[in-house]
């Protein structure tokens, strides 16, 4: 297997060609799908993919189990991988999963769960799969007219069929930061109210029209905290469909460490400093945001540059 990369679902492309030059040649197209060497990753009408019974790998559908399970599936070619071809399979809401499960030897399994499971390149195609999946389960009327539309592009367009209008849409990604704050050696970390006892994680939120991604951060944690911040620079990033999201974390520092909780998203908000942080883990009062997603990265990377520690090794021996 190959690694992709920092953050769970990122890094794809080291592994993935998505080939969007071949995506409209239909005869090209049309003899990968039926290529022997075909696989399809098979997808429920919840967006749970389908894995090994016994196994924590996808179970991917060959060309022949296509055709022979569900020849009406509509499907989406993801790209070459190894010289082989990859694609989505679709299952309809009348599709029986259960049998499924049961003619194929799998379990379904939803992606936050199956990405702390999978290999990484699974996990991104995983991840890949389920955004297109959405878009393509919430886009069928057209914009602009009304009409309904059409899958073109192998599954990554949707084209007006009124032919007056004809209009081409295409996949949606709602960007969003995320970022881990700092000020005189501690970090800025806030909980929401629906999330496990002690939980605490960095503060996010959704970019705004006509915004850039610095100023996103400084409105994001002045709403949610009432903090000012200064220097923004960026981290890294994470697919996040679920179901669309892209996250773009950052590191920042703030000016002042006053906290004033203002919109009510937040619960609480605090300034932790790495003895507390570590003292918290030892004695199960603090919890760190799931290995799954970026604010992980960003608490592991600040704690690592800060304080020489290393995060997984604190929350292994915690009581969590």
């Amino acid at each position: 297997m190959v690694s992709t990369g920092l953050n769970t679902f990122a890094g794809l492309s080291l592994i993935l060609d998505r080939v969007s030059e071949y995506r409209d040649d239909t005869d090209w197209v049309a003899a990968k799908a039926h290529a022997p060497d075909a696989r399809y990753l098979l997808l429920d009408p919840a967006g749970d993919a389908f894995l090994h019974r016994d196994q924590e790998t996808l179970r991917w559908l060959t060309a022949a189990e296509r055709e022979r399970l569900l020849p009406h599936a509509s499907w989406s070619l993801l790209g070459i991988a190894d010289g082989r071809p990859y694609f989505m399979l679709l299952l309809d809401k009348g599709d029986d999963a259960a049998t499924l499960e049961s003619a194929l030897d799998a379990q379904r399994m939803g992606l936050r769960e199956a990405g702390l499971r999978l290999a990484a390149d699974e996990a991104g195609l995983f991840a890949y799969a389920k955004g297109l999946a959405h878009w393509q389960r919430e886009t069928h009327f057209c914009t602009r007219c009304g009409s309904p539309l059409q899958l073109v592009s192998s599954g990554h367009r949707a084209r007006c069929t009124n032919p007056v209008c004809s209009h081409l849409h295409f996949p949606r990604t709602d960007a969003a930061i995320i970022v881990i704050v700092e000020h005189k050696g501690a970090c800025l970390l806030g909980r929401q109210a629906s999330w496990p006892k002690g939980r605490y994680s960095t503060l996010a939120g959704f970019i705004e029209p006509g915004e850039a991604l610095e100023d996103a951060v400084r409105r994001e944690v002045a709403e949610e905290s009432g903090v000012i911040v200064g220097d923004v620079h960026y981290h890294s990033s994470q697919p996040w469909p679920m179901p669309a999201s892209l996250m773009v974390g950052f590191t920042a520092t703030a000016i002042s460490s006053e906290i004033r909780l203002r919109d009510g998203e937040l619960e609480d908000a605090r300034w932790f400093t790495p003895q507390q942080i570590i003292d918290g883990l030892a004695d199960g009062s603090l919890g760190t945001p799931t290995r799954l997603s970026v604010s992980y990265q960003l608490l592991s990377h600040w704690l690592r540059e800060r304080a020489g520690l290393d995060l997984d090794v604190l929350v292994a021996s915690s009581p969590h």
